[in-house]
């Protein structure tokens, strides 16, 4: 590989790197700081995704969506007049809310009973918007998928640097999203999160609305799930349902919170940074040990050497010790 190709391939591996990241950031908030058990990371990865893409592209069959949305008297509404850069940010915060609003339908339904119930939920909504997306072909144009997604900025940039103006938006997208995290959870609101995870009985019996306080940590990381869905959809610029496998979009994301350090955020990107980079770098090795299934190996035996060398991650979680 020449220099020119190094680099190329070192900017596409740090943009879904910085995606991937803004993921184990959303879990964090979830896992790391409150407790939260999400399997259904999926779930908001394809929510997401489909959502910034379906705002930003014509639908896939107009006659076929005008047929099953408006009864066959579609007005036109035009999707892309507005502009793609300006629809891009757009899509971007719809991403987010319509995240949002799911997560707090289901948190409301859940949250207040025994934990595995939002274990069961969230793997349900997961498996719900795989097959949603798969069979209405109205919407997302059901296997075949949505493609020719808009890139950021339209044509002012040229293909083979798209990356490069990209990377820039992802690392922007992160940095954002760790320092609004950090600040939530370094204020009183983060401290009860982190009392509620400890003992709930004990938070509530200071006066801490139990209920409340997980809800609004499941819509918060569910948002930042969804932008970085977003953003994973304007990157790679196509989308199908096998790409939400939970293989992918949900246990990668666990062992990168897993491996850098659960309630430390700056562990949460690096285990993105490091998992992800088992995942592609695999594809150099010389022949039988490129097989794909060497890389989930590969993951679990980090995962294993994490668990008995650190076990709360590589940047574990710093707990602060007040003495009297």
């Amino acid at each position: 590989m020449d220099v020119i190709g190094a680099l190329d391939y070192t900017v596409g591996f740090a943009v879904m790197a910085s995606i991937y990241a803004m993921f184990a950031l959303g879990l964090n908030v979830h896992w790391g700081f409150t407790g939260l058990f999400n399997i259904g990371i999926a779930g908001f990865f394809a929510l997401g995704a489909y959502t910034s893409a379906l705002l930003t592209t014509p639908p896939p069959d107009p006659a076929l969506f005008e047929d099953f949305v408006f009864g066959g008297n579609w007005a036109g509404i035009p999707f892309l007049d507005l502009g793609v850069d300006l629809w891009f940010l757009l899509a971007l915060g719809a991403a987010g809310a319509a995240c949002g609003v799911v997560a707090l339908l289901i948190g409301y339904a859940t949250l207040r009973l025994r934990d595995d119930y939002l274990a069961i939920a969230t793997l349900g909504i997961a498996e719900t918007a795989r097959l949603f997306f798969l069979n209405e072909k109205w919407a997302a144009n059901g296997s075949k998928g949505l493609y020719s997604i808009p890139q950021f900025l339209g044509d002012l940039v040229p293909p083979d640097r798209y990356d490069y103006l990209y990377l820039v938006v992802a690392l922007a997208s992160l940095a954002v999203t760790f320092v609004a995290v950090e600040r939530a959870i370094k204020s009183p609101w983060g401290r009860a999160l982190r009392a509620i995870r400890e003992d709930e009985v004990a938070a509530a019996a200071s006066g801490k609305n139990v209920s409340r306080f997980k809800l609004q940590a499941f819509v918060f990381g569910a948002v930042i799930m969804g932008i970085g869905g977003a953003l994973f959809a304007h990157h790679v610029r196509v989308l199908s349902p096998i790409t939400f496998d939970p293989l992918l979009a949900t246990f990668v994301i666990w062992a990168m919170l897993m491996v850098g350090g659960s309630g430390n955020n700056r562990g949460a990107v690096l285990g993105a940074f490091a998992v992800w980079g088992i995942w592609a770098g695999t594809q150099f090795l010389p022949g039988v040990f490129r097989d794909p299934n060497l890389r989930l190996f590969m993951i679990g035996a980090l995962i294993v050497a994490v668990i008995l060398i650190r076990p709360g991650g590589i940047l574990g979680e710093e707990r602060r010790v007040t003495r009297v």
